[in-house]
């Protein structure tokens, strides 16, 4: 009987090992001002069973590894693809609960230098000054400062990954990047089709035949309604909330012409028959049309995938916000016109600070407050530091909220409100207790004023 019930238990963790087992195409927006070809956004793929030893060396994934992002880069010491570990490709910080609240792009550069100097050296050495050098080592880590990105998971298994580590650590890791012909997305391609061949291509019509990540996800999509046993899911990683400038949507590169004015109308005035064609192919294609964020859940660098907060909940989070705001004194209470001023006004103290580290890694800001230093947390993990003044820690809590609320899009999970929400009134009870005591002390003393020496 003993042998039988550890046969049961080998099988049932050899079975969530396999079940565990995913490759997950990432279609990242694009940020900043782009042509039509660059709008397209980003292509990556996360392997949730496949590490590295470096970013140029795979292996199997340890117990409570979770993983590596790889992608083809271009100008990057030489190389063609690197993995970077999942928590930090994201946040450019190595554990979950560090991922700060509210960041603005000093935090970011920051944050992203720091990991570099300890992992990345090899790959971005120190420019001639001491400083982080120039070029584009940055989108390694930290792309969820930048932009949003939307992921299609689909199972593997373990024999698939040692295959895959097989072929990525003995085949040349040298650059022949090509924006047309050898892309970021051209990469990804390989990666999903070793896996599942034939599963994604490119469309010689909506991308003139240029790989782009948003066609990737459309024909991956169209893939599991025949082939349900990849086991298709879709999530979505949420933009940073913060000052950095937000991502737009991924294109097709003719639905980029096409939605491009400074493209678009020039072609129309000296060719309306192009234009037309244009419109055509944007049409017949249905590039428009796919929605890379349907049904999808969102991420959570803790655990399992959550569900997105629903328009309801966000109107009445939103409604309490301004409440609570207008009893507190913050600076978007007073007209409906100042509303986006809780981020504007925290953007403005934290650009006077200087990030640093805690004792155990995680981030914090240093500001000057009546003359003295203070340091306040800047995540979720460390945001209640008991020296750090509750109406400080108020301001960074509404900002994130007030950030994270303002947009209709299926970004956030109603976890994550509901945690930020709670920290949120954690700092107001204790504003009211130190309000408190600070009254009962002056009472004592005029008490003690009165009755005389």
């Amino acid at each position: 009987m003993r042998r039988f019930f550890l046969s049961l238990s080998a099988m049932v963790l050899a079975a969530a090992s396999l079940a565990s087992a995913s490759a997950t195409l990432l279609l990242e927006e694009p940020y900043g001002r782009l042509g039509f070809f660059t709008a397209t956004g980003h292509a990556a793929v996360y392997l949730s069973g496949v590490c590295a030893d470096s970013p140029t060396v795979l292996r199997h994934c340890a117990p409570e590894e979770a993983g590596v992002v790889i992608s083809r880069y271009d100008g990057i010491d030489g190389y063609d693809w690197l993995a970077i570990p999942l928590v930090p490709y994201l946040y450019a910080v190595e554990r979950s609960e560090d991922v700060p609240l509210f960041a603005d792009a000093r935090m970011v550069a920051f944050l992203r230098d720091q990991y570099r100097r300890n992992h990345l050296e090899q790959f971005a050495p120190d420019a001639a000054n001491g400083k982080a050098p120039g070029g584009i080592w940055y989108q390694l880590v930290g792309a969820s400062y930048d932009r949003t990105i939307y992921g299609f998971q689909i199972e593997t298994t373990p024999a698939q990954d040692d295959a895959l580590i097989l072929k990525l650590n003995s085949s040349p890791n040298r650059s022949h990047f090509h924006l047309l012909s050898n892309n970021c997305a051209d990469f990804a391609k390989a990666i999903i089709d070793f896996y599942y061949p034939k599963s994604v291509h490119r469309s010689f019509i909506a991308d003139v035949g240029i790989t782009t990540p948003k066609q990737l996800a459309k024909t991956l999509t169209k893939f599991d309604a025949h082939h349900p046993e990849i086991q298709l899911s879709r999530l979505v990683i949420a933009q940073v909330p913060g000052t950095m400038p937000r991502s737009s949507a991924a294109h097709g590169v003719v639905e980029s012409f096409f939605k491009s004015k400074k493209y678009i109308v020039p072609s129309a005035v000296v060719s309306p028959i192009f234009a037309g064609c244009v419109f055509a192919v944007y049409v017949g294609t249905g590039s428009g049309r796919f929605d890379a964020g349907h049904n999808a859940l969102v991420f959570n660098p803790d655990g399992n995938p959550e569900e997105p907060l629903s328009p309801a909940d966000r109107t009445a989070y939103r409604r309490q916000l301004k409440s609570l705001m207008a009893e507190t004194g913050s600076a978007a209470s007073s007209s409906v016109a100042s509303a986006k001023n809780v981020d504007k006004e925290w953007e403005k103290r934290q650009s006077k600070a200087r990030t640093a580290f805690d004792d155990q890694g995680a981030p914090i800001l240093q500001m000057q407050l009546e003359g003295r230093l203070i340091q306040v947390g800047a995540a979720a993990g460390n945001i209640m530091n008991p020296d750090a003044p509750p109406p400080l820690v108020r301001e960074i809590l509404e900002a994130r909220l007030q950030s994270e609320l303002r947009h209709p899009t299926p970004h956030i999970s109603r976890d994550t409100v509901v945690r930020d929400w709670n920290l949120l009134e954690e700092a107001q009870r204790q504003m009211a207790e130190g309000t408190s005591t600070l009254t009962a002390l002056s009472l004592a003393n005029t008490a003690a004023f009165a009755a005389g020496p």
